[in-house]
């Protein structure tokens, strides 16, 4: 079923429009061809059907909430195809495998997002996995289509959760506008009035002198308690049981502290961390 969109404003409309810059980014760069995408209403919109592609993208961090993305199967059969390098995906609907690689190129879109969204002081995390359309009616809605001079055609459904539409509106910050200079002075008045030239002395933040400290990041796959004997009597093929299943996620630990947990995944020949979730801070006190 087709939904009516609920119209962006404000920060809204700027974040959604990061959305849009990044997918122009990303999808530019892997078609090797100008890729423009604009933000529009439903009107003409295709609608729900069972082959389109559905994810949940949470945000943590200062802003919270979900954003659910709905990518119509010929655009996700077109971004496979370019995504893969493999022109021969063809099909209706998207496969196990193609859905798979939408999931991956949505989670490096969202990459630029986050990244783009630091010089408007909006510091977020986006975790992206494959979902269901979403139980919640949204605070905003609409659609990222591709513009005039796209190398293809494509289409995106969001969908906005009302916490996420409400944190965005307090975080978003704008650079404040330059004030406008006063009229010069003329005359004896000029002279009287003129200000002693000052140095402008540009202090970095706290905030930028702590993005260079490096912290020890660990990956916890279990553990155990063991007694002493049972260590002496270890030796090559010797198995160890841990006390988690094999289809538990990891914990990922930072300095010492859990911070997130994942599935483990290989990465062109090296182990890495497919993070499920990212664990809010505990309030103290």
């Amino acid at each position: 079923m087709n939904t009516s969109s609920v119209a962006p404003v404000g920060p809204v409309n700027n974040f959604i429009q990061l959305w849009a810059d990044a997918v122009a980014v990303v999808m530019g760069q892997i078609a090797s061809a100008p890729y423009p995408m604009r933000a529009v209403g439903d009107e003409g919109m295709p609608p729900a059907t069972a082959g389109d592609v559905q994810l949940t993208i949470t945000a943590a961090g200062p802003v919270r909430g979900e954003m659910s993305v709905r990518i119509p199967a010929p655009t996700a059969i077109e971004w496979v195809k370019l995504f893969t390098a493999n022109p021969d995906v063809s099909g209706p609907e998207p496969s196990a495998d193609d859905r798979a690689a939408v999931e991956e190129l949505i989670r490096q879109i969202a990459g630029h997002v986050v990244t783009n969204a630091r010089p408007k002081g909006l510091e977020i995390q986006l975790t992206t996995v494959l979902g269901d359309s979403p139980t919640w009616s949204p605070g905003a809605s609409g659609w990222i289509c591709s513009a005039e001079g796209a190398a293809k055609t494509a289409q995106l459904e969001w969908k906005l959760s009302s916490a996420l539409a409400s944190a965005l509106a307090t975080a978003w910050q704008e650079p404040d506008a330059p004030k406008a200079a006063p009229p010069p002075a003329t005359g004896a008045a000029s002279r009287e009035k003129e200000p002693k030239a000052a140095k402008t002395v540009v202090l970095p933040s706290k905030f930028d002198l702590l993005m260079d400290v490096e912290l020890e990041a660990m990956l916890r796959f279990g553990g155990r308690d063991i007694l002493l004997r049972e260590i002496l009597e270890l030796g090559p093929g010797s198995v160890l049981e841990l006390d988690r299943d094999i289809q538990d996620d990891a914990d990922l630990y930072l300095d010492g502290k859990l911070i997130a947990r994942g599935e483990v995944v290989a990465v062109e020949g090296n182990l890495g961390l497919r993070v499920t979730e990212v664990l809010a801070q505990r309030d103290s006190g």
